[in-house]
This record gives C-alpha cells, structure tokens and sequence, in this order.
C-alpha cells in the first residue's frame, strides 16, 4: 500500500472533497469548501517525491519530469476514486487530488435548475458550462450524460481528461476516451469523433482554438456538443469562445455562435446556511432571437444587465443575481454569505432588506 493512501482514505472518512499534498506545507483537506490541515507536520520536497512517486508508473513519473505538470486517475480499492493533478512548483512536487463518487450523479440529486433537463433532450446545438475551477462543471456535465443515458437511445461519446465517472449503458451507447490514454488530445479526438457517429458529443475541457473550431464543426453537422469552460458567467462563457478564436475569424465565430448554441450554464459553489455542505448557485442563459442578435452582433456585454430581467418562470432562464436572492430568500444560503458572491452586493442586501418589510 503507498503511504499516500492513509492520506485520501482520510479525506473519504471525513466527507471530504480534496486532498492537497505539496512540498513546504501541511497536508490539508477541503470540507465544505474549506481547507482544514491535517495533523501531520509540512512535507519536504523529498517526502513528497516519495509519498507522490509510489503511485506513478515510470511511464508517469518521466512525463511529470518532462512536463512539470501530470493528469491522472487513481483507483484506490475499497475506499474511491481520484482524480489527480501532480505539478512542481517553488518548494518541490506537490498534488491535488479529488474523491469521485461511485456512481454518476443524477440531476435530480444536485438541485439544477429544470432548464438544465431540457438542454438533455436538445437534437443538436452547441451547449456551454461555465464557471471557475472547482466550480462542479464536471459534475453537471456528468449528470447530463446520466439523464440522456437514462431517458433515449442515442450514442453518447465524451472526451475527458481524465475519465471521472464512469456510465455504463441503460438505454444510449456510450463512449469515454481519455486524453493520453486512448488519445493524444482534444483535438485529435474531436478530428476522428464524425466517424465514430455520435448523436451527442461531450468535450471535458475547451482548452484552445483548435478544439473549441472543431466542436463548432461537430455541432454544424448536426450532433448536440456539451463543452465546459473556465468562465465566470454565461456573457463571459460567449466572450471566451470568440476571444479564442483568431481576431480575423471572430465574426464568423459570433455567427456561427447566434445559430448554434443552444443554452449556456454558468455555475458556482457557496456554502449553505449553516455551513452543511455546498449548493450550486446557477446562471441559465437560453438562446432566443434577442440572445442570438446580442451574440451576432457583438453585444454580448449586454446580456448580464439582460439576464437580470427576464421572467424565470416564463423563459427557464435566470441570472446569478436572481439565484442569489431566491436562496437567501428561502433559506439555502446565508445573505453574507450571496453577498461574497454577488456583483452587486448592496442591491442584494436591499432586496432583502425590501422582502423582509413586505413579509412582516
């Protein structure tokens, strides 16, 4: 047994989601999005060389020396799943690894907004996640997977880096390929995926121009694309996109954009009131012909304040402000705790202030 495996059997006692493991500093845990240390004393570069290296094959030990940087999935039996990321930085190796629960999760047990079930039942398009790391994208793409698994008859291949959860097939076919594993990258996967015939096409990760052009190329033939980004909100999730893109081919991007995508989810994690735990606060942006003409005419800037007014119930959509208030309102979440959160703090504590008057 590698003397790391104490460490992440540890994070799955305590109901944790992650094990930091780096030279110069205490081993720690995430909880509820806080990090607590571990009762053990800072690990130096040659501990944390050792404890780190005895879970590498020699294959991935080299491509962490060469690379500075490894991706991977460890299996520890009887206890879950992790995923990985090794790096070197200022005081030696250091790793974050994650628990990956046994099963996928259902949307149903993650509290999503119902829109996020009818972008499932999409026949082609483009869809986006959106949010900071750590932010649960993964997650929501892995409970779409699950719903679309569970409710039609269709071939499902996703690109990931690394496999998390694992679907075995109920009533769609589905294929996972791992980059580095069974591809050399995201591109290359999504070069040969056309002739893999997939109805849906999940991208784990729209790392570069390369890979974002050939999942819009994917999505014009006809297949229904999921893809996450590294974003903050759904106008910046379309910023991205077309800041991706070379300047000169930005305005074919925004047109291919207005046609093509179909929904946007930007999410983040807050905590609840009284800290159990963690929810998803979401922003659903769904394309309409206002969404589309903001997109193609390089207006996105303007869909924040848009958001911010649309009827939830009428139209699905809702912005992070709306969901803010909607969980102070009923308790999910703490006011403070939204305000950290929120781009306009002071209207959220007025609203508040406004429902509190309007309830007594």
């Amino acid at each position: 047994m590698a003397r790391l495996d104490s460490f992440l059997r540890l994070v799955v006692e305590q109901r944790a989601s992650d094990l930091h493991f780096t030279a110069g500093s205490v081993p720690l845990i995430r909880h509820h999005g806080a990090l607590v240390p571990l009762p053990f004393r800072a690990v130096s570069d040659a501990e944390s060389r050792k404890f780190l290296g005895e879970i590498l094959t020699a294959e991935e030990r080299e491509r962490l020396d060469v690379d500075h940087e490894l991706d991977l999935l460890y299996a520890l039996p009887g206890v879950g799943r992790f995923r990985a990321n090794l790096f070197v930085q200022h005081n030696g190796w250091g790793a974050a690894f994650r628990i990956i629960p046994d099963s996928p999760p259902r949307l149903d047990d993650i509290g999503l907004p119902t829109a996020v079930r009818s972008l499932c039942g999409l026949q082609n398009g483009l869809v986006l996640i959106g949010g900071p790391t750590g932010s649960g994208k993964t997650t929501t793409l892995a409970a779409i997977v699950d719903q679309i698994n569970r409710t039609a008859r269709r071939h499902v291949l996703t690109i990931e880096d690394p496999i998390e959860f694992l679907h075995e097939p109920i009533l769609s076919a589905i294929t996972q390929r791992q980059v580095g594993t069974h591809v050399e990258s995201f591109a290359e996967a999504l070069r040969s995926a056309l002739r893999e015939s997939p109805d849906v096409l999940v991208v784990g990760e729209m790392r570069d121009s390369e890979t974002l052009q050939l999942a819009i190329q994917a999505a014009e033939t006809g297949v229904l694309v999921f893809g996450t980004l590294h974003t903050s909100s759904a106008a910046k999730t379309i910023t991205r996109v077309v800041d991706m893109a070379p300047e000169e081919q930005r305005d074919q991007i925004r047109s291919s954009l207005s046609v093509l995508l179909k929904g946007v989810v930007s999410q983040h994690l807050v905590r609840r009131a009284g800290g159990d735990g963690r929810v998803a606060a979401v922003e659903i942006l769904l394309t309409n012909a206002a969404v589309a003409s903001m997109i193609r005419d390089n207006k996105v800037a303007q869909l924040d304040a848009w958001l911010q007014t649309v009827n939830t119930i009428e139209t699905g959509m809702q912005g992070l402000e709306q969901c803010l208030l909607r969980y102070v309102k009923d308790g999910v979440v703490d006011l403070e705790e939204a305000c950290q959160l929120s781009a306009n703090p002071d209207h959220l504590r007025r609203e508040m202030s406004v429902a509190e008057l309007e309830s007594a």
